[in-house]
């Protein structure tokens, strides 16, 4: 049950082969998900910044419009 030295070799390289391809699965998968956590943050960047402006323009439009009614009670008073 001895196994040859052609043997062994070929082993050798079929593991260093499969290695190679795991490698590179993994680099893949790794990749991906870096990709995926970047359009998640950017996604939720996004939604931040929208309700922000939101949120500021409603704010601007509340204290124009109470402005403008207080002046015109002074000015009709």
């Amino acid at each position: 049950m001895r196994q040859s030295l052609a043997e062994i070799e070929e082993a050798f390289f079929e593991e260093i082969a499969e290695d190679r391809e795991r490698r590179e699965r993994l680099r893949r998968h790794a990749e991906q998900r870096a990709r995926q956590r970047h359009v998640s943050k950017t996604h939720r960047d996004g939604t931040l910044r929208f309700t922000l402006v939101m949120l500021v323009l409603l704010a601007t439009a509340i204290v124009v419009t109470l402005a403008m009614f207080r002046t015109l009670y002074l000015v009709m008073a």
